[in-house]
């Protein structure tokens, strides 16, 4: 292919249409696009003094500070591809990154300094910081193919080694635009909050890449904090937020306490199933409509969601974006894709634009989930007539008790209407009888016993359907990106 695009276009063209608006805020900074893009093509001219080469692989660790655009951006503007490393990652964990992806240099925050010299220093390759990368700005972006890889993201691990999933200058380039002049419409003058990890896929294409592909406004917070969030939002005039739904809940929380409420145009959820009452709560509270989208690593990451011009339907994530099918496949058939009508429970399979080249060093680990010019999700869901798509669970995390399907993610909405459970987490662990029983850990939002919770249950869900054991924590554990580690409860408590 003869044809050039760069995902470095994405802070390029507004460099070039609107030079002088305000392209990012973090704490005291301001900076306008025409000056972070001088700044990413200086980064650029000192990671090319450095050695890096077009098709070179850079490693990029840090948190939501200007550091992690300009850097970002700097790496593909010298031509090479971006592979962002999970904040908190241990140094072992992180050699394990840049060792499968290849990558020749670490760029590293000074904030996670010690793991990244460490993870370098094993890996066998340098580590600079980003005050480090000092020099003459280049003309120009270097030109790549479309279909050349841009960012390689790392998946998380829940069902064994992390893969590195390569996704092309067109994957990501069309995902932002999608989502900013079709999905999502974002407007020129339009300012979101960068509370999501700029390391994952979330927050690098929709609060990133799709604000600036217009020209919008991006304020970083670098730490998730619900009250901090909240006051950002009020005093920068916030009026776009993109998180997952722990977030909802912390914004919940922490609105009992503030004394204004941000005024919301937008409000995108994703990463996990948001919870209806907790979607309905937070529309009554902040007086925002909550669009609720979903996708993967794999597709760039946006690949449904409840669009305005299409009608949102609350439980549902909505339509395939444009250029993109998303459609229900039978889980047995692995070796085509099958089809399945409207109201059947199957996997979710997409394809499109979206939908990356495959895994670093893993054709058979692509060769998998590709099937028929296909992805398949590893989710199970559902379309119904109208073409609203829901998610019923991930595969994996499906409960088989005594012959019979549950769906954790249906029971954590029910235990979550509940006025005294703040937080649930269902999952599935052995059982002699049954094959697995169903386990609920809870967190309260005041004083509740097991028995009134597996009361509850019972009351909103079919018999084979509610937990019959309970656990109490006072926090369930997060990843990096907001989202509970199941697989920890189920080492915990299994």
């Amino acid at each position: 292919m003869n044809a050039t695009l760069s995902l470095a276009s994405i802070l390029a063209e507004p460099a070039r249409r609107r030079p002088d608006h305000l392209a990012l805020i973090e704490g005291a900074q301001r900076i306008t696009f025409a000056d972070l893009w001088r700044q990413a093509r200086e980064q650029a001219g000192a990671l090319i003094a450095l050695g890096v080469r077009p098709g070179d692989r850079v490693a990029l660790m840090g948190p939501n500070t200007a550091d992690f655009p300009r850097a970002y951006f700097a790496i593909l503007a010298a031509g090479a591809t971006v592979v962002p490393v999970h904040l908190l990652l241990t140094a072992p964990e992180a050699e394990y990154v840049l060792r499968d992806s290849g990558a020749t240099l670490l760029i590293c925050h000074d904030m996670v300094a010690p793991v990244g010299t460490a993870a370098a220093e094993a890996a066998g390759i340098r580590c600079v910081s980003p005050k480090e990368l000092v020099g003459e700005a280049i003309a120009t972006s270097v030109s790549r193919s479309p279909l050349d890889t841009a960012v390689v993201f790392y998946t998380s691990g829940t069902t064994g080694t992390p893969k590195g999933a390569e996704l092309s200058h067109l994957n990501m380039v069309m995902c932002a635009t999608v989502n900013a002049f079709d999905a999502n419409e974002v407007h020129r003058d339009d300012i979101a909050l960068g509370a999501l990890p700029l390391f994952h896929v979330f927050g690098q294409t929709v609060s990133m890449n799709s604000h600036w592909r217009v020209g919008a406004t991006l304020v970083l917070l670098p730490r998730f904090d619900a009250a901090e969030a909240i006051r950002l939002m009020n005093a920068e005039r916030i009026n776009t937020f993109h998180g997952v739904p722990t977030m909802y809940l912390g914004l919940l929380e922490a609105a009992k306490q503030a004394e204004r409420l941000p005024e919301l145009k937008l409000c995108i959820s994703g990463g996990a199933a948001l919870p209806p009452s907790v979607l309905e709560e937070f529309e009554r509270v902040y007086g925002a409509n909550v669009l609720e989208g979903y996708g993967l690593s794999e597709t760039s990451p946006t690949a449904t969601v409840n669009q305005p011009q299409l009608g949102a339907r609350a439980g549902t994530v909505g339509h395939a974006v444009w250029g993109v099918d998303a459609e229900i496949a039978d889980p047995e058939v692995r070796d085509r894709i099958e089809l399945l009508p409207a109201g059947s429970i199957g996997e979710v399979v997409v394809r499109g634009h979206n939908v990356f080249s495959g895994y670093t060093g893993r054709p058979e680990a692509t060769a998998e989930v590709m099937v028929d010019g296909w992805f398949r999700t590893g989710d199970l869901g559902t379309k119904d007539e109208d073409g609203y798509l829901r998610i019923v669970d991930r595969i994996k995390e499906m409960i088989i008790r005594g012959g019979f399907n549950v769906y954790p993610t249906e029971v954590e909405a029910a235990l979550m209407r509940h006025p005294k459970i703040a937080q649930a987490a269902v999952i599935g662990v052995p059982d002699d009888n049954y094959g697995e029983e169903i386990l609920a850990v809870v967190v309260p939002a005041e004083p509740i016993t097991a028995d009134e919770v597996i009361d509850y249950a019972r009351a909103q869900v079919a018999r084979y359907k509610y937990p019959r054991r309970v656990e109490f924590l006072t926090e369930l554990p997060l990843g990096p990106t907001h989202k509970i580690l199941k697989r920890e409860l189920k080492e915990r408590f299994a």
